[in-house]
């Protein structure tokens, strides 16, 4: 499918049913890029996701002075700096990555180097000064280029200070935290991060932890309130390392599977992420067996469909899968009530405030919403009957085109603007959505 289209007309879905293999997951793909790109040795990466914000990343750390090569279908071959990037003077410009952003604003902070950062204009409106105050307090010289708070930002070569440790808010987005834990290992020295407050998206934290240790660093933490790097922390190449499948991604499809099983269709089945996933977008599925439906787990896939009927209205906290909560607001529309959404306030500082976008959208389908700072309430239209036509917008926003596009299994056709979007994650996300839909 060309996907610069302004626009795709979706015909009404009668049902999902099959089987799909999922990409890599974009925050273990990029994480897992930059680590190799510090690290000792050469890693070999399988399953990595192809979407624009991996593409970034290749392109700024071989900018850096890394080898990214290609080595077979979806493998990577990198060749590691072993430490702070060769390269000292750089210009970067990374769209609306914001994962990659927020790390290599970390890394190239301590790497003694000049690098501006800079990225599409909804980058530049995404918050980025607690992770800069935080690293001021290590001594890093960053100069914002444009508003306060903001990128672009200019990083310049810095005499450190020595401080063993740092300071940073947890309650506005965890790549903050993310990226001090991945920048840290290159002072060569212990280091403690305090969170202070409530640290939300914890399962991000984790992805992160889980990455570093495939690289040889183990980061000790007391709960969640800090985290402490050790004085001998290196990265090493883990050799040969494998990419899971993309959770957030597996639940459109598991969402699929479950609406059509109201109507007698389904199931569907992702493959690339089971039980075991070290990402927190898995537990989607017990949101989704709390609406009714059916799951099952395995070690390497997820099934998911539903008994004929409606899905069950549910007060749900979504502070673990900030990303998946956005398929469960486009799963409100078939339930039998109102369900709310809560501890969402993440969703305010992404691609788009995707609480307002949400909402917007939601409207346009015939739901009743009602918007708080960090929450959203829907109620289904009446006897759930979807509004025909609606033209659905997507905000650049890669997740507001997948989820929406589910509302096509409400028996009613849609168009969604700027399907092109979804390149950001899943650029073939139209093309595998109508490889198991039945018209």
């Amino acid at each position: 499918m060309a996907m610069a289209m302004e626009f795709l007309d979706l015909a009404p879905i009668k049902s999902a049913r099959g089987t799909v293999t999922l990409p890599g997951s974009k925050s273990i793909s990029n994480r897992t890029l930059l680590l190799a790109g510090l690290a000792h040795g050469e890693t070999l990466i399988r399953d990595v996701l192809d979407s624009d914000d991996t593409k970034h990343m290749i392109t700024a750390l071989r900018t850096l002075g890394v080898s990214v090569t290609e080595a077979g279908p979806r493998a990577l071959r990198v060749r590691g700096a072993g430490g702070a990037f060769p390269v000292k003077q750089a210009d970067l410009f990374l769209g609306n990555a914001g994962t990659a952003v927020r790390m290599l604003t970390a890394v190239l902070a301590l790497c003694g180097g000049e690098y501006k950062l800079s990225g599409v204009p909804r980058m530049h409106e995404r918050p980025i000064g607690d992770l800069v105050d935080a690293l001021r307090q290590l001594g890093a010289r960053i100069d914002y280029l444009g508003n306060e708070g903001f990128l672009p930002l200019q990083i310049h070569p810095a005499a450190l200070t020595g401080n063993n440790e740092v300071s940073i808010r947890g309650n506005v987005s965890s790549q903050f935290l993310t990226g001090l834990l991945v920048a840290l290992p290159l002072l060569l020295k212990r280091t403690v991060v305090n969170v202070v407050g409530d640290l939300i998206s914890k399962p991000y934290i984790e992805i992160t932890l889980n990455t570093l240790r495939q690289f040889g660093v183990q980061v000790e933490r007391d709960g969640w309130a800090s985290f402490s790097v050790p004085h001998d922390a290196r990265y090493h190449s883990p050799g040969e390392i494998y990419v899971e499948g993309d959770a957030s991604s597996a639940s459109y499809f598991l969402a699929a599977g479950a609406i059509s099983g109201l109507t007698g269709g389904g199931p569907v089945r992702v493959q690339g992420v089971g039980r075991n996933s070290v990402q927190g977008d898995v537990r989607f599925t017990e949101f989704l067996e709390r609406m009714g439906a059916h799951v099952t787990l395995g070690d390497n896939d997820i099934e998911a469909t539903a008994p004929r009927g409606k899905l069950k209205a549910i007060d749900a906290d979504c502070n673990l899968i900030p990303d998946a909560a956005m398929t469960l607001a486009v799963l409100a529309l078939f339930a039998d009530g109102a369900t709310t959404l809560r501890n969402i306030g993440s969703w305010r500082v992404k691609e788009t405030d995707r609480i307002a976008a949400m909402a917007t959208e939601l409207r346009k389908l015939g739901a009743t919403v009602e918007e708080g700072a960090d929450y959203l309430a829907i109620t289904p239209p009446h006897a759930s009957r979807l509004i025909l036509n609606a033209i659905i917008d997507t905000y650049d926003d890669h997740r507001m085109a997948m989820c929406f596009s589910l509302a096509a299994l409400g028996g009613v056709p849609l168009r969604i603007n700027d399907p092109g979007c979804v390149a950001k994650t899943f650029p073939e996300y139209f093309d595998v959505l109508a490889s198991i839909s039945e018209h």
